[in-house]
C-alpha cells in the first residue's frame, strides 16, 4: 500500500508497505547488481548506512549462479542476508546496454552470455519466472529500452512491444503469485513508461500503462544520452499523467543534482550506479560536490571526507590515509569511499523526505544545487 504524507508542491514524501517491511520515499536504492554492491559492502554494513531498499539485476542473477540456484536457497533475501526491500531490475536494460550480443523479437530477446557465450532467451514469462525464482519484494516488468536518439518510428514500435510484453508480464505474475510453492507469493509488479525524448509518446504510454493497475510506475530510457534539460522535460510532462496514488521510480538515475529535480517534478524512487563506481575510483560526494581522493592536495589532509558526515569513513579516517589506501590499492580504500558515498545518497533522502514534510523542499534545493555549483565553480578557477 502507497500512502501520500506530505506533498510540497509536486514533491511527494509518501510510504510503500511491502512484505518485506515500510519503504520512506522519496528513497535512493542501493544497486547491487549481482546480489552484492561492489567494493567489498557487506548487507550488514547496509543496515549500518541506512539503506532501505537493494536493487539486483535479473539477468545478471541468472546468468551466474542461476535464479534457480538461489530459489533452491532460499531466495534473495536468505541468499544475500538482508531482510529489507528488495527491487529486481527485469533485464530489459540488457537489451539495451548488450546490444551487440542479443536479438529483438516479438516473444523476447535472444542474448548471448556476456560471460561465456552461452546462448539465452528472455522473454516477459521469463522475466516474471526468474523474478519470481529470486522472490524479491517488487519486480520490473520486461521491457526494451530503446536508445534516446532512435527515431520516432523506432521508438513507437518499441513501445507498442514494450505495451503487449507488460500486459504479459501481470498475467504471468498473477499466475505465479497463487502458486503454492512460491517463495513471496506478494510480490509487487511494476510497469515502466517508455518513449525516448518524445513527449507525446511517453504521454500516451503513461495513459495506457496507468489503466493497468500495477503496484507502481517506473520512468525508463533516461540518462542513456539524452541532455539533463531533455531529461527533465519529459519527467515534467509525463509523471503527471502516472497514478499519484503509485510510486514513481526513475530508473538509473542518478547525480545528487539529477535526484533533487527529479524529485521537485513528483518522482520518488531512484537508483543508480555512481556512488559505488565513483568510490571505487576515489571519487567521493559531499554538500559542496565531488572530491578526487587521488589528487596530490589530499596527501597531508587529515580531515575527515566531509566534517559533518557520519558515515563508518568519516568517523574514523581522514583524506590522507583513505588517499594512502587508493594509491597502495588497498582494497579498503575502496571500501571506505563506496561506504561513505551510499551513506551520502541515503543521508541525503533522509533530508529530503524531512525538507518536503516541513514545507521547505524549495529552499532545501536550492541549498544544495548552490553547494554543489560553488565547488564546480572553484575546480574551473584552479584549472
Amino acid at each position: 500500500m502507497y500512502t501520500i504524507v506530505k506533498k510540497d508542491g509536486r514533491a511527494k514524501r509518501a510510504t510503500l508497505k511491502t512484505v518485506h517491511g515500510t519503504i520512506q520515499t522519496p528513497v535512493f536504492m542501493n544497486v547491487g547488481t549481482a546480489a552484492v554492491i561492489k567494493g567489498a559492502v557487506a548487507t550488514t554494513d547496509l543496515y549500518e548506512i541506512g539503506t532501505q531498499v537493494e536493487l539486483s539485476n535479473t539477468y545478471h542473477l541468472h546468468v551466474r549462479p542461476g535464479d534457480h540456484v538461489i530459489r533452491q536457497l532460499g531466495g534473495l533475501h536468505r541468499f544475500m542476508n538482508w531482510e529489507r526491500p528488495i527491487l529486481t531490475d527485469s533485464g530489459g536494460f540488457q537489451v539495451f546496454s548488450l546490444a551487440g550480443l542479443r536479438k529483438i523479437r516479438e516473444e523476447g530477446v535472444y542474448f548471448q552470455s556476456h560471460i561465456d557465450g552461452h546462448k539465452i532467451f528472455m522473454g516477459p514469462e521469463e522475466s516474471m519466472q526468474i523474478q519470481s525464482n529470486l522472490a524479491s519484494t517488487i519486480a520490473m516488468a520486461f521491457d526494451e529500452c530503446a536508445p534516446s536518439k532512435a527515431s520516432r518510428e523506432y521508438i513507437r514500435d518499441s513501445v507498442d512491444r514494450t505495451t503487449r510484453w507488460l500486459e504479459r508480464c501481470k498475467r504471468e505474475m498473477d499466475r505465479l503469485n497463487t502458486l503454492e510453492d512460491t517463495i513471496n507469493p506478494h510480490q509487487l509488479l511494476f510497469g515502466i513508461n517508455q518513449g525516448g525524448t518524445y513527449e507525446e509518446i511517453r504521454i500516451e504510454h503513461a495513459k495506457v500503462i496507468s489503466d493497468m493497475e500495477l503496484d507502481g510506475y517506473a520512468i525508463g530510457g533516461l540518462a542513456v544520452g539524452e541532455s539533463h534539460a531533455e531529461m527533465y522535460r519529459i519527467l515534467e510532462e509525463t509523471v503527471p499523467c502516472l497514478p499519484e496514488d503509485k510510486p514513481t521510480y526513475l530508473m538509473g538515475v542518478g547525480t545528487p543534482a539529477n535526484i533533487l529535480e527529479a524529485v521537485d517534478r513528483g518522482v520518488d524512487f531512484f537508483d543508480c550506479v555512481y556512488p559505488s563506481r565513483n568510490g571505487r575510483h576515489g571519487h567521493v560526494y559531499t554538500n559542496q560536490g565531488k572530491l578526487n581522493l587521488l589528487n596530490a592536495q589530499y596527501e597531508l589532509d587529515d580531515r575527515p571526507i566531509a566534517q559533518e558526515c557520519e558515515c563508518p569513513a568519516c568517523r574514523s579516517y581522514s583524506r590522507a590515509y583513505i588517499r594512502h589506501l587508493l594509491k597502495a590499492k588497498e582494497m579498503l580504500g575502496m571500501r571506505l569511499c563506496v561506504l561513505h558515498n551510499l551513506y551520502f545518497y541515503n543521508n541525503m533522502m533522509s533530508e529530503i523526505r524531512q525538507a518536503i514534510e516541513e514545507g521547505r523542499y524549495q529552499e532545501y534545493k536550492k541549498m544544495r544545487l548552490e553547494g554543489f555549483s560553488r565547488m564546480d565553480r572553484c575546480k574551473k578557477e584552479k584549472e
